[in-house]
């Protein structure tokens, strides 16, 4: 597992605020990861759910405040909170899952790794208008 991005950003909220909203990504969920469509199964922290075509499996690590969503080939995506002078420390990495074939997804990959930053900040903006803070990405 090779990693491709990390992202880094400041929620000026206590992470327990910021995860309540972060983790609640099943769809229709508070979530600015929530997707739209259908979980299967539709209960608990482990889930696929489909998004423009592709299967994707969430899982929910409320203890350790993480987020994790796997496409059906080289993508995933970890989003976790942590604690930070500021508030929540908000960090999201991609990684290259597929065994083999790195020519392949260093091609595939340049538009989600393109568009990464951009939405990255959107979500923080959506959780600081969630819950009435200031937030912003570091890098």
């Amino acid at each position: 597992m090779d990693e491709l991005l990390e992202l880094r950003g400041v929620v000026e909220a206590p992470p327990e605020a910021v995860a309540a909203i972060l983790l609640d990504v099943r769809p229709g969920g508070r979530s600015p990861l929530a997707t739209t469509g259908t979980a299967e199964p539709d209960r608990g922290d482990v889930f696929t759910v489909t998004r423009d075509g592709s299967k994707l499996t969430v899982a929910v690590d409320r203890e350790a405040l993480m987020v994790t969503v796997k496409g059906e080939w080289w993508f995933q995506g970890v989003t976790t909170v942590s604690n930070d002078e500021r508030g929540a420390l908000v960090s999201y990495r991609i990684f290259n899952v597929a065994p083999g074939q790195r020519w392949a997804v260093r091609f595939v990959s340049r538009g989600p790794l393109n568009a990464a930053p951009a939405d990255f900040a959107a979500q923080l903006a959506a959780l600081g208008t969630e819950l009435g803070c200031k937030a912003y990405p570091l890098n």
